[in-house]
This record gives C-alpha cells, sequence and structure tokens, in this order.
C-alpha cells in the first residue's frame, strides 16, 4: 500500500500546496499533467527492532516519497511552454510536518489518538470481573485444605491466576517502609513528617527522634524525578543516606489527584518549588538529584548563587541526569530530536476523564510513560514474567516475593501535568537550552557559571541505556568557576541506570564516595560572596564616613551623598 502526494505550483510560482491521500492499487495510468508532480511515499517499518510487528493503525507513516511522474509545466498567454524549475532541498529546509514539500497539508495520524484515557479507563473498568474471577481461583487453587493445590495442574492454575491479576491490576503509591534503621546493633525508630507542603508536592522528613545527635548531623535533601515513578523508588536511596544525615525528600504528587481549579506545574514552577523548600531548610543544605531534576536543581543553585541568596546549598550531587543530552545521544533523545516536540504535543498528551480530582486537566499519563520504559527492554520484562511464573509453580517463595516487591515499585506510575512535560521535552532534549546558555526561568537567564561556592560531584553508570555517557558530566565543565578541590566526577562500572541509586553496588561503592565528598565540603566551607561583598562594603562605608546601619540599608532608602561642599540649608 502506498501513499501519494499530488503537487502543483500556483502560475504566479509564490506558493506550492500538496494534498495527500492512500491508494491500494496502482495509479501508472494517470499521467501528471501541467505543473502537477506524482510522489510515491517511502513505505514504513513493518517491524520494531525487537521484532514486534507495528500494526497499521499506529504505523508511522514517513514523510519522504519518490518523484514518479512530473509534467511538462504551464504555458504562458501566448501559448509557449514555460520550463519547471527544479530545486534542491534538505531535510532540514522543510518543516518537520512534511518532508515533501514547503507547506504541505500532510497529516500524519496520531499514534494515541484512538487510545485516549477514556478508553484505558474503560478497558481497566471491563477486565474487573475477569479480575475478580482471577482472584477467586488464585485463592482456591492456593488454599491448603483443598487437595489439588499440591497437584501440578493446581500450581499452575494459581500461578496463571496470579500473574494474570497482577498483570492487570492498577498499582496504587508505595510506602517507603522505613519504620526503622539499625545502627552498631541499635535499632532506633524512623517517622516520616511532612514539613513543607504545596499542591503538587510534598518535603518529607524522615525524624529520627531516639538517634543520638540526629538533629547535628548535615540536612541532606533529596530531589526525586518527576518522571512517572514515585518518590518511593529511592527508598534504597534513602535507607543509604538515613544513618549519617539529616534526610528530606521531595514527594511528588500525581498529576491526576490535583483539581484543575489549582492550576498548572511547568519546569519554571519546579525550579521555585526547589528554591523554596531550600529556603525554608535555610542554609547549608546538601542536595542530591536523581536522574532527571539534575537539571532543575542546577537552574535552581544557579539563580540562588546569582542573587548571593545565603540559602543556597553546601553542595549538589547529580546522578545519572541529562544536563547535556547531545553528548553519547540514546535512542530516547534522537527520537525527541527526529519527531520534535509538536509530534509529543499531539500524541502523548491526553484529558483528564471524569470522576478524578484532577478532572480536565492536560496530562502525559502514567500509562503511557510505562509502556515508554518497558518497551525499551521489552524481553527482559516478558523473561521476568515467565520466571515468575515458574517460580511460583516449583514453590520457590523467596524468587517471587522479589518479583513482586521489584514490580509493585515499577509497576506503580503518575501522570504528569502537561504543561511541565512539554517544556522539559522542548528545553533538555530539543533545544538543548541549558548547556547552549539559553535557559530562561521567568525571564531570567540560568548562568552555571555564577555558581562559584556549591560543591558539585557528578555520577554516572557505565551501562546506563536511559542517561548517555557524558551526559551529568558535562555540569562540570559549564560550573567553570566552582574550584577544583570542590568538584568530583565518579564513573561506576558495571551498572546501568537502576543501578546508579540502588542496589549493592550503590551501597558499597556509590553511596561512600558521596559521604566523603559532603564530609569533604563540610569540612572547608565555602566564604559566600554575599560575605566578601559585605566587608567590602564596609570598607567603603568607612572611607565614606558613612555608617553600618546606611551600609544594610537599601539603596533607594539611604540618603543622597553629594561628592561637593556641603550647602547651607534654608532656616
Amino acid at each position: 500500500m502506498f501513499g501519494w502526494c499530488w503537487t502543483a505550483a500556483e502560475s504566479s510560482g509564490q506558493s506550492l500546496v500538496s494534498r495527500l491521500g492512500r491508494s491500494t492499487e496502482s495509479k501508472s495510468d494517470e499521467i501528471p499533467s501541467v505543473t502537477r508532480q506524482r510522489i510515491r511515499r517511502v513505505e514504513g517499518e513493518d517491524k520494531t527492532k525487537g521484532g514486534i510487528i507495528i500494526p497499521d493503525t499506529v504505523k508511522e507513516k514517513p514523510q519522504e516519497g519518490d518523484v514518479v511522474g512530473v509534467g511538462p509545466g504551464a504555458r504562458d498567454e501566448s501559448g509557449k511552454l514555460q520550463p519547471l524549475e527544479m530545486v534542491t532541498m534538505s531535510d532540514s529546509d522543510l518543516p518537520p510536518q512534511s518532508r515533501l514539500a514547503p507547506r504541505a497539508e500532510c497529516r500524519k495520524p496520531a499514534l494515541f489518538r484512538n487510545y485516549s484515557y477514556e478508553v484505558h479507563e474503560m478497558a481497566h473498568a471491563a477486565l474487573a470481573p475477569v479480575r475478580a474471577v482471577s482472584d477467586a481461583a488464585h485463592f482456591v487453587f492456593r488454599n491448603p485444605w483443598n487437595p489439588l493445590s499440591y497437584t501440578a495442574f493446581g500450581r499452575n492454575v494459581s500461578a496463571g491466576a496470579e500473574l494474570f491479576e497482577r498483570m492487570t491490576r492498577r498499582y496504587g503509591k508505595p510506602t517507603f517502609g522505613l519504620d526503622e534503621i539499625e545502627v552498631d546493633g541499635v535499632v532506633y525508630p524512623v517517622l516520616e513528617d511532612v514539613v513543607w507542603s504545596r499542591p503538587f508536592c510534598n518535603l518529607l522528613r524522615f525524624v529520627r527522634p531516639d538517634y543520638p545527635d540526629g538533629d547535628k548531623q548535615p540536612k541532606l535533601l533529596i530531589v526525586g524525578p518527576m518522571s512517572g515513578h514515585y518518590a518511593t523508588l529511592l527508598r534504597g536511596t534513602v535507607e543509604a543516606f538515613l544513618p549519617h544525615y539529616d534526610v528530606y525528600i521531595t514527594d511528588w504528587t500525581d498529576a491526576r489527584m490535583v483539581p484543575f481549579a489549582l492550576g498548572t506545574f511547568d519546569l519554571d514552577d519546579y525550579i521555585d518549588y526547589l528554591r523554596a523548600m531550600l529556603d525554608h531548610l535555610g542554609p547549608g543544605v546538601h542536595t542530591l538529584g536523581v536522574c532527571q531534576p539534575s537539571v532543575p536543581l542546577l537552574a535552581a543553585v544557579a539563580l540562588m548563587e546569582a542573587r548571593d541568596d545565603p540559602n543556597a546549598p553546601a553542595s549538589m550531587t547529580l546522578m545519572g541526569g541529562p544536563i547535556d543530552t547531545r553528548r553519547s545521544p540514546t535512542e530516547v533523545n534522537k527520537f525527541a530530536e527526529r519527531h520534535g516536540v509538536e509530534w509529543f504535543r499531539r500524541n502523548c498528551l491526553h484529558m483528564m476523564p471524569f470522576p478524578f480530582p484532577g478532572f480536565g486537566r492536560e496530562v502525559y499519563p502514567g500509562f503511557l510513560q510505562l509502556s515508554g520504559f518497558m518497551a525499551m527492554n521489552l524481553d527482559r520484562h516478558v523473561n521476568a514474567h515467565v520466571d515468575m511464573f515458574n517460580h511460583l509453580v516449583n514453590a520457590d517463595g523467596d524468587s517471587a516475593e522479589k518479583h513482586r516487591d521489584f514490580y509493585d515499585e515499577y509497576l506503580a506510575v503518575m501522570d504528569l501535568d502537561a504543561a511541565y512535560y512539554i517544556q522539559t521535552i522542548e528545553t533538555v532534549f530539543i533545544r538543548h537550552a541549558l548547556p547552549k546558555g539559553e535557559m530562561m526561568h521567568r525571564g531570567e537567564r540560568v548562568d552555571p557559571t555564577a555558581i562559584r561556592n556549591c560543591g558539585l560531584m557528578t555520577v554516572e553508570g557505565e551501562k546506563d541505556d536511559i542517561t548517555g555517557a557524558g551526559w551529568t558530566q558535562a555540569a562540570q565543565e559549564l560550573c567553570v568557576n566552582i574550584p577544583a578541590a570542590r568538584k568530583q566526577h565518579y564513573l561506576q562500572l558495571e551498572v546501568g541506570h537502576y543501578g546508579v541509586f540502588n542496589g549493592s553496588r550503590f551501597r558499597e561503592e556509590i553511596a561512600p564516595r558521596i559521604r566523603k565528598f559532603i564530609a569533604r565540603i563540610e569540612e572547608k566551607p565555602a566564604t559566600p560572596i554575599g560575605r566578601r561583598k559585605r566587608a567590602a562594603k564596609r570598607a567603603t562605608v568607612e572611607t565614606c564616613r558613612r555608617t553600618e546601619l546606611d551600609a544594610r540599608t537599601p539603596p533607594f532608602l539611604q540618603p543622597i551623598q553629594r561628592s561637593g561642599p556641603a550647602q547651607p540649608q534654608a532656616a
């Protein structure tokens, strides 16, 4: 099946219009006339690299074609044939919506237009009775009072029923489950406390009421990613630092649970939230950004130091973040650059249906994000579920429980506000605004060179297939004014993206290095620029014979200083 595009140049030669249609049969008997050209569209891919067949309804139609016929040209008033002019154009000269001709009206079907949020909810509701039957079968065939539960048939039915229920379940927000920590054989209770709250985020503090000198330990703010998964994905990260720091973490809210009346949320709001949290925690806080928040965290620190904010953090550790995605581009950002932001706006955004609290809000659904995550390693996830089935049949409870723990977390996803999603795609992955020095925050340019006091550590994983090599390390080159003694980069071998902030290698190799880096920053705190400026200002005050109070007074309230002799005042 081919797609055909007829183009015609107007006699004035000032515009070019194209019309796109489809045909299932050959049109070789149709000869292009006058100025028309006949173009045959190049066929799209039928399968993915993993071998999955792409249905015609969601197959992307390539915007390229072969010219198979050209008309002879138009004639002027005297009947003389006007020769056609050939213009060679590159792909970059044409709009992203069409590579066939300028101003081509070639429309591609939206990838998920027919699979809206309403259809997803309807499918989930339609499967509810089947899930109920599956739950009942699972309960019956694993009941120890049922003799069939000890047979191969009973174990297979029970395993299949559990697997079906888990694959069609809607996973809710997990809990951190960090109720206690053990240090040197002593167990200390841990409590969760919300210390700061906004519509789209809560700032959680892990309180250790009986921990000795816990309040005297440095504060550590862990900035979790707002990229589809909940903050509980960083449970292992929090647990590794709890004995050593007063730990706080950003707990982002599912956009479908935020009423539309409370407004939207974008990347600028994300940066404002981080600055407000740092103001709430006070000076000397150490920050740790995992994956996506590396960009807004770096931007927030740059803006705070540019204004000599005393609450700017003492250090920031960026782990697997997309600072400069032009380096070692992965399939994710190649896809983003190839399609442009309008493709994402057209295909990935959906209106939140009733009866969710966020009814009417435009969001990037979590189920689409999860589909993208799983499609990157589909064979691995399929094999994991097959292994889960075998573990259940063979009564390998420990292995099955590990599978449950991982996928209970991995399959729990949240929706993102459309404004935040689109602005992040455009700013980070398409325009590369931060490394180019073009990133703006509410009219103010984000300048990484303004960072002089905050320590910087970057961490990457050797086998990270989401964040490419050098993406995070680029922050070291952008922050040129941070002293070398306060900068460090570490590449962890044999770990992927998840292993950068979780797992045995994180606990044994990455976390100890982060603690040593923070300890080094604590030993030699930087002298804030503001203090040096105040010292210089005091010297100027003494020279001009002004008071310290005048020096602290805002400029618009200070008395005007005249350089000439004092004028006599009128009586």
